[in-house]
């Protein structure tokens, strides 16, 4: 059996990795992956955690956030192809969409 620790390693990692690129990148759809990084390593630590304590309760809690990251990438993309639309560019820092206005 692979020890807990190698999951939990694996978890901080990527959750490190997707806090980098928030905090560094100014491409939205960049940034939209590096947050669906971050909710996937949360993901890895409730299924390991409900794999040592012999519980199912991580991994519903990791059904009902994937769902939840379903539905916060979808509004996000919706979002990001109309201002995409109305204003021709994706990037956070440009002063076209610095403003959420009509």
């Amino acid at each position: 059996m692979i020890p807990i620790e190698y999951f939990l390693a694996l978890a901080a990692i990527l959750f490190v990795i997707g806090g980098y690129g928030v905090m560094t990148k100014s491409n939205a759809i960049v940034v939209l992956m590096c947050i669906e990084l971050m909710l996937n390593a949360a993901n890895i630590n409730f299924v390991v955690f409900a794999a040592f304590n012999q519980d199912i309760t991580g991994q519903v809690f990791t059904i009902m956030s994937i769902a939840v990251a379903a539905a916060e990438v979808a509004v996000g993309i919706a979002i990001l192809l109309n201002a995409y639309k109305m204003r021709k560019s994706t990037e956070l820092d440009d002063e076209k969409l610095t403003s959420m206005r009509w």
